[in-house]
């Protein structure tokens, strides 16, 4: 397949549409008097943990419940609003939301899947804007890597997954997207990831 027959697009949300979503975790630790890593430490070394995380990323808990369980985990002294927290730093990547608007202007087919800590870290408004179709794993039960959601994503965006082009900032998603069938792009910053975007999908994004 030549690089210009791909006609899907789908990207991550925290980290790809968004700034760095690992500083801002380290920035939250650094307000919390912890070691800057200690949140990612966390789920790396606890399977209790990354349990948890599984659990609030399909909606079997909600965030104010997940976000206690790790405040209490890491020793923080008020475990209420730690999501909040998190993410404060968080903003959104001016360049790559430009950049899909212009691939689906282009007549490529974007679409968003995320795994989601609650679903209030998403500006829904934007969406009609940016994407012909939505995969949020709190909504649908399942979770990235998990096969069934880059499917359906892709069913989504009405592309097969050969056709399909995903970007996200961890390595374990991009080879789950690549198991399907789609070609993977790991994020590492607009100025990597754009002229990518433009070899596979034949289309001028800056």
């Amino acid at each position: 397949m030549a690089p210009s027959e791909r006609r899907g697009l789908l990207v991550d949300f925290g980290g790809v549409l968004t700034t760095n979503v690992f500083e801002s975790f380290r920035a939250f630790c650094s307000d919390e008097g912890l070691e800057p890593d200690a949140f990612l430490d966390l789920f790396r070394s606890d399977p209790e943990a990354r349990a948890e995380l599984r659990r609030v990323e399909v909606g079997e808990i909600g965030e104010e419940e997940f976000g206690r369980l790790v405040g209490e985990r890491l020793g923080v002294v008020e475990t209420e609003g730690v999501i909040a927290r998190l993410f404060a730093r968080m903003e959104p990547d001016g360049e790559m939301v430009a950049a899909v608007k212009r691939a689906r202007s282009a007549g490529v087919k974007t679409g968003l899947v995320s795994n989601s800590i609650g679903s209030g870290r998403y500006d829904r408004s934007a969406f009609p804007d940016l994407f012909d179709g939505v995969v949020i794993s709190g909504e649908e039960r399942m979770h990235k890597p998990q096969p069934e959601i880059f499917l359906l994503g892709a069913e989504r965006i009405g592309r097969a997954p050969e056709d399909c082009v995903f970007v996200d900032d961890l390595k374990e998603n991009c080879a789950g997207a690549e198991a399907v069938g789609m070609t993977s792009v790991l994020h590492r910053g607009a100025g990597q990831t754009l002229p990518e975007l433009e070899r596979l999908l034949g289309v001028e994004l800056r």
